[in-house]
């Protein structure tokens, strides 16, 4: 028995040493070169959108500065007709920055309220088998082509918004923004800054519902649980736990409708497309950066008449860039708070 317990080999000898088997290693590798791989595609795809970003505002300035250098007028200051034809360029952007950003900013203070309210009503208040279809019934409105919403517009909405124009201007006259026109013909067929601006509100409410309801949805269960543990209602749970955890993503849905608003072509140009004054009158009609664009695109029969247009969707990019990016810095303070 003693020669037997003696001869026994010790434990560390009783087989190989502990250790990953060659399986385990062989799918730390795999796992490895997955992670190698997926890294690689990512930041490739990162580097590959740059890219392609740089070589747009390449293109758009080398297409513009030939214009922009034989340019007799103020390109920031100019507010008359453009000029274009022949060597004598005269041409500025004032009048298409001010039409632009207005309906964008009509756009954007009618959507979002009525986003917020959808997407809180959906997430937080109607019943599972109603919230179901109101959201899916507002997501279908992405589905709708521009030129839809501007005959829409054009032909219903600006009809009836002739009576609202005629009382705006005759009980709201003395403010600024429902002065009667210059030209009254667009207040009386509804092809006003108005009228465009709420179509536009109508084309960007998905986007920003859509974004809003996800993030709101996404509040994490043991916040919501903690304030009604104290006691809190409906709405103090929204107030303090939902709209702190989704504001970020409540601007990222805004500026994503935004950045629609100010690159939309179509609808506006059946809307609005003739120049208009620069003023706070919300019954006068104007032309965007990309109206005017689309306006004269049959016109671009020489370079250096096409390089003034493409001059404005220069500052079009520029501007949708300084959007963004405001939005990103908006975000990122919020994120670190």
């Amino acid at each position: 028995m003693g020669t037997d317990l003696a001869s026994a080999p010790a434990p560390s000898q009783r087989g190989p040493a502990a250790g990953p088997s060659a399986s385990n290693r062989a799918g730390s590798a795999v796992s490895r070169l997955g992670d190698r791989i997926m890294g690689t595609l990512a930041t490739g795809s990162g580097l590959l959108v740059s890219l392609v970003i740089g070589l747009i505002a390449l293109f758009l300035l080398i297409q513009a500065v030939p214009a922009l250098a034989k340019n007799t007028a103020n390109f920031f200051t100019y507010t008359g007709s453009w000029v274009v034809s022949g060597t004598d360029l005269e041409f500025g952007i004032p009048a298409q920055f001010y039409a632009t950003v207005l309906v964008s900013v009509i756009a954007l203070i009618i959507a979002m309220p009525v986003s917020l309210g959808i997407a809180l009503f959906v997430t937080e208040y109607a019943p599972k088998r109603l919230a179901g279809p109101i959201a899916y019934i507002v997501d279908l409105l992405a589905a709708v082509p521009s030129i839809v919403y501007g005959l829409w517009g054009i032909l219903v909405l600006g009809p009836a918004m002739v009576g609202v124009n005629n009382w705006l201007v005759s009980n709201l006259g003395f403010l600024p923004f429902f002065e009667t026109p210059q030209n009254v013909a667009n207040m009386s067929t509804g092809g006003t800054l108005l009228t465009a601006g709420i179509v536009l509100a109508v084309m960007i409410l998905p986007v920003i519902t859509a974004v809003t309801r996800e993030v709101f949805a996404q509040t994490p269960h043991s916040h919501r649980e903690a304030a009604l543990a104290l006691g809190a209602t409906q709405w103090e749970v929204v107030r303090f736990a939902v709209l702190p955890f989704g504001f970020s993503g409540y601007i990222s849905g805004a500026m994503l409708g935004l950045g629609r608003a100010l690159g939309e072509t179509m609808a506006l140009l059946l809307i609005i497309s003739t120049v208009g004054p620069i003023n706070f009158n919300l019954l006068e009609s104007g032309q965007t950066f990309a109206t005017v664009i689309a306006n004269n695109a049959a016109e671009f029969d020489s370079p250096l008449k096409t390089g003034a247009y493409i001059s404005a969707g220069l500052v079009l990019f520029a501007l949708t860039f300084l959007v963004n990016a405001a939005a990103r810095g908006v975000i990122s303070r919020r994120a670190g708070e």
